[in-house]
């Protein structure tokens, strides 16, 4: 990736309303790595076995893997203010109900990873929303400084949550480290309360929940650039899963209590944080694949040290990995959000979620299961020597140099079609023929140039594309692509079109003579009467008519 300036890595915190929600979510945060170590510190005095102890990250993380797309499509379809208050309302709530079994006595292990997968399952519909209204809240020239400081809600939390736990447990107990955590999603629900936002555009016309789900797929299966970022997002995360899942066990292996447990998670969020200083300098200099290879080498040592080394070692080494780990986030949470464009931003914010969420929780059980039959460290020596591999991988799997530069303002310029009759949105599905005339030296480029411009229909809303040449006139080429409806073709044209669409267009407009010759083709059930009525209407001057 190119380089970039370097901007201030607090600079978002200029801002009044970033600032408050970031102190909000380093709170929910802080609650909610308490909340882990007390659910796994429970398991390791109840006796559990590694199994049990690595399924409490895959009972957090799982609901990931099953809420995250549809998070994503309410995010981009409702208005994501209200889904943070109420999300967090909710989960507030179930983490009470836990508070008041343990406070009881009642809470067992398979009833603890119950609530874990709850409060998981509520923090995975919110999730979507948070990232989603960062470019809200920041210029673009700081998303990646707002990146970083979301990165330090989490491992700031991480080095404050796990030291606070382990006091608490010691002289509280369980039920209370639950109880701040129930408290600390109250507080974020009031500080979004709190955000006097605008109207959230584009909610007058809402897209249906199963139509807006395939295009969120659609679009991502058709943007090479955001497949790479997931790629790299799935082939760090199985690996990194292990220290979490794990962490507890090495904690024993080195005769630690529960405050020397957070101790070892303190470290990894001291790395995070001195990660924020050292990031932005880091990136304006070096590419970002050099960052993540060296981050997957930094934390393979991290876990390497944690298999093998005693405590004075070990501490150094995960703050080293922490480091890696933000610089991971970093780079790839950054380039997700400067280079998904706004309409299907939360989805695709949803689907990053999901793999590496969902492969964090995979991981999770499954080196938790090998710890198991091979113990803790032979496990972390395997997930290190993995990790090398992960950074080897960069130079055959690389992020895109134009990741986090393409052009993603909104192009609505867009003639409507003068139809013999008004579709109704539900209409279709709709075939678009472009007829095109290229002349002989321009058919190749013209070829190469249209091969672009697929993925920009898919992309936007098609689900299947055709380029045709005529077999009765040699200059003749015919593009097709079928929207699923009326409706899906309006919003492709004016909601989902982007500078960086258009520029693929005009490329094929460019080797054509003449603009194209558009027509729109509907189910022949669809509004007869008025298409015979209108049998043979004329349009606008220089505005195609023909339907069929």
């Amino acid at each position: 990736m190119a380089k970039v300036a370097a901007v201030s890595p607090w600079a978002p915190l200029a801002i009044p309303i970033f600032r408050v929600l970031w102190f909000a979510q380093l709170g929910s945060n802080i609650g909610t790595w308490m909340q882990t170590v007390g659910a796994q510190w429970f398991l390791v005095d109840s006796a559990a076995g590694a199994t049990i102890i690595a399924l409490v990250q895959t009972a957090s993380l799982a609901p990931s893997m099953l809420l995250s797309l549809p998070a994503g499509v309410l995010s981009d379809s409702l208005d994501r203010r209200k889904l943070l208050i109420w999300g967090s309302i909710i989960s507030g709530v179930i983490t009470i109900a836990l508070t008041v079994i343990a406070a009881v006595g009642a809470l067992s292990p398979w009833l603890l990873l119950l609530f874990t997968a709850l409060i998981g399952g509520g923090s995975a519909l919110t999730a979507p929303a948070w990232q989603a209204i960062q470019p809200e809240l920041v210029p673009r020239e700081q998303i990646a400084a707002a990146s970083g400081l979301g990165g330090v809600t989490v491992n700031a939390a991480r080095a404050i949550g796990p030291a606070l736990a382990g006091i608490i447990l010691s002289l509280l107990g369980t039920a209370v480290v639950f109880g701040i955590n129930a408290a600390s999603f109250i507080a974020a629900a009031i500080a979004v309360i709190l955000w006097k936002r605008e109207p959230q555009p584009g909610l007058d016309d809402r897209e249906p929940f199963w139509g807006a789900l395939a295009a969120g797929v659609r679009y991502v299966a058709s943007a090479a650039l955001i497949r790479r970022i997931l790629l790299r997002a799935a082939l760090f995360a199985l690996p990194a899963s292990a220290i979490w899942a794990l962490l507890p066990l090495v904690a024993s292996r080195l005769h630690l209590n529960s405050a020397g447990y957070g101790g070892l998670l303190g470290a990894l969020g001291v790395g995070a944080v001195i990660a924020v200083f050292l990031l932005p300098a880091a990136r304006a200099r070096v590419k970002d694949n050099y960052i993540l290879t060296a981050s997957a080498v930094l934390y393979g040592a991290g876990v390497a040290g944690a298999a093998y080394l005693p405590f004075a070692a070990v501490l150094p080494l995960l703050v080293l990995s922490g480091i890696a780990w933000i610089g991971t986030l970093t780079v790839l949470n950054s380039s997700l959000q400067l280079t998904l464009p706004q309409w299907v931003r939360s989805r695709g914010a949803a689907m990053y979620i999901l793999i590496f969420m969902g492969t964090m929780a995979i991981g999770s059980y499954l080196w938790g299961a090998v710890a198991q039959v091979i113990g803790t460290a032979n496990t972390l020596g395997i997930t290190a020597g993995v990790l090398l591999l992960v950074a080897a991988s960069v130079a055959i799997w690389p992020l895109h140099p134009m990741t986090g530069k393409i052009d993603r303002t909104f192009d609505l310029t867009w003639p409507v079609p003068m139809l013999v009759f008004e579709p109704e949105p539900t209409d279709g599905p709709v075939t678009i023929v472009l007829t095109y005339r290229v002349l002989p030296h321009n058919l190749d480029a013209f070829e190469d140039a249209a091969r672009d411009l697929r993925l920009v229909r898919l992309r936007t809303g098609a689900t299947r594309w055709r380029l045709y040449r005529s077999g009765e006139d040699a200059d003749v080429m015919v593009e097709t692509f079928v929207e699923p409806s009326w409706a899906e073709y309006r919003r492709a044209q004016t909601k989902r079109f982007t500078g960086r669409d258009r520029s693929y267009r005009d490329a094929v407009y460019a080797l054509s003579e003449g603009d194209p010759v558009e027509q729109h083709l509907f189910p022949p059930k669809v509004h007869p009467r008025a298409v015979r009525r209108g049998a043979g209407a004329a349009g606008a001057p220089g505005t195609p008519t023909e339907i069929a």
